[in-house]
């Protein structure tokens, strides 16, 4: 078997000269050939480790090369990451790798601004059954109810031989998304759906190695930086990653790295562009793409295009990847950032359907956005009913997101279609911040709704007490700030004896949008 045409991932590692740069990290060059010899030391270290096929490896680390050599590695040997948001608390680790079953989680407990120790006492091991060991990268130590085992890839097994079960089929990395009830669903994807699409962006976007660079300044755990940094290393250009989002470091390696490329949401462009009174900081840039999560988006954009900020307009899903789309150099600036575009992969098909009458329509009017791509993904890990639920009939994605066509085969999106909320630049469900509400003693039930607070996406919440109960607010967040990550505690919580509801065919429903103007209203009284 010829491993590298079985495995698309890994015929990147022979792309371009072994000298050439692949990765600046922290100030220190890491060549191309070097970056390999990372991935094979990682391999073996892992099969010392008892990993193999069909294993699944939970990394729960910040930007770092050690991410990315994991990632390669265990695809070479047929074993599954599953990405775990370094943003992610307590109830957010547990579900991901119990769902996952992975069988050791790779964290970095040094890393400055997370009490990894502390998150990990919180987690129930029946949680997490499958959970063997825990992997230690860098300095630092963690007390916790597992074996902890060094991440010591820069010192092997002295066996020669390398490993090869992967294949371009395989599940080889596992993205989350938002979940309705319990928590986020797994998304998987394989190294054929993986590569395709990094080079569709890399063939798109006319990348090549000797002209172009990325900084990289989203988190690997997740579809949008993920994609962006398979691209860049698939079409050999330098990569320049940060560990962690601030605008005064990204601004310097925009600067002095006299970076082509990044991509990130309006806000970080905000704070990055306020860190900066240079009229036009950032002579070297030609494309930076954004996801417009905050309110004002439109106005921040013109404001940035005055000071030379190249911005275009993204679209994606951990379904179908991040970059899935992206709005043209040659359209109008209106239409160029607009969130949409047009899809990276020439194979790929955009197509909407109305909401109401089931029907396709035509270019211009507006329904749920349905995909087909190589991009798209192999299903959701181990929900086999979801996954069939996802799809139509003929193969195509159904992406719970509104939108419609342009005559120029273009799209736009224009909002979610169900109730998922966008905080923190992540899209959230409600039923998981509600869960956590209502396993507080005192509550009947909650209801947790998107709110703009100060230009902010937020969310409020509202809680209905049992009969008798004295519920405190700060307590109440207090237990959800303990248990999921800071973007999912709710602003306010407003305590109610009955919700809005409207009858329907379907029976009582609760109007969600009624109570979403209820905090709005509360909020401004306040």
């Amino acid at each position: 078997m010829n491993a590298q045409a079985e495995q698309p991932l890994l015929e990147f590692l022979s792309r371009g000269a072994p000298d050439d740069t692949a990765f600046v990290f922290e100030g220190h060059a890491i060549s191309r050939d070097a970056f390999s010899q990372r991935v094979d030391a990682t391999t073996r270290w892992l099969a010392a480790q008892g990993i193999g096929q069909g294993d699944v490896v939970a990394v729960w680390l910040v930007n770092r090369v050690e991410w990315l050599a994991l990632l390669f590695a265990c695809a070479r040997i047929g074993a599954i990451v599953a990405a775990v948001n370094t943003r992610y608390r307590a109830a957010d680790v547990a579900h991901v790798v119990g769902l996952s079953g992975a069988r050791m989680l790779v964290l970095e407990p040094g890393f400055r601004s997370i009490d990894f120790p502390a998150i990990l006492s919180g987690i129930d091991r029946a949680a997490v059954p499958a959970l063997e060991r825990l992997a230690i990268v860098g300095a630092g130590e963690v007390a916790a109810h597992w074996p902890c085992v060094r991440f010591d890839a820069l010192s092997p097994p002295a066996d020669p031989a390398l490993p090869v079960q992967g294949g371009a089929d395989l599940p080889v990395l596992l993205f989350t998304t938002s979940g309705t009830t319990k928590g986020p669903k797994l998304v998987v994807h394989s190294q054929k759906t993986l590569a395709t699409h990094a080079d569709s962006i890399g063939k798109a976007l006319g990348l090549s190695p000797r002209s172009h660079s990325l900084l990289a300044m989203l988190p690997f755990c997740g579809t949008f930086g993920m994609a962006s940094v398979l691209a860049f290393f698939a079409a050999g250009a330098p990569i320049h990653p940060i560990d962690a989002f601030d605008p005064t470091p990204s601004l310097r390696i925009l600067r002095d790295g006299k970076i082509t490329h990044t991509f990130g949401s309006d806000e970080m462009f905000r704070r990055i562009l306020a860190a900066t009174d240079a009229p036009k900081p950032f002579p070297h840039a030609q494309l930076f793409g954004f996801a417009a999560f905050q309110p004002g988006w439109r106005e921040f954009a013109v404001e940035a295009g005055k000071r030379g900020l190249p911005l275009r307009g993204l679209y994606g899903s951990s379904e179908v990847q991040a970059l899935f789309s992206i709005g043209r150099s040659d359209v109008s600036f209106e239409d160029r950032i607009e969130c949409g575009g047009w899809p990276m992969s020439p194979e790929a098909r955009v197509r909407v359907r109305d909401t109401d009458t089931g029907e396709l329509v035509a270019a211009g009017i507006s329904g749920e956005l349905e995909i087909d791509a190589p991009s798209r993904f192999l299903g959701y890990f181990r929900n086999p009913d979801a996954t069939a639920e996802s799809s139509t009939d003929d193969g195509f994605f159904r992406t719970g997101d509104i939108g419609r066509l342009r005559e120029d085969g273009s799209f736009i999106y224009e909002t979610r279609a169900g109730d998922a909320m966008r905080l923190g630049g992540f899209l959230v469900g409600p039923g998981e911040i509600e869960d956590e509400l209502k396993a507080c003693a005192g509550v009947a039930d909650a209801q947790v709704v998107a709110v703009e607070i100060q230009g902010q996406a937020r969310c409020a919440a509202f809680v209905i007490p049992d009969v008798g109960a004295s519920l405190d607010e700060d307590e109440l967040r207090t237990h959800v700030r303990d248990r999921l990550a800071g973007y999912k505690v709710p602003a306010r919580i407003f305590f109610v004896d009955a919700y809005p509801v409207t009858d329907s065919a379907n029976g009582v429903k609760i109007q969600r949008a009624k109570l979403r103007l209820m905090a709005m209203e509360k909020i401004a009284a306040d």
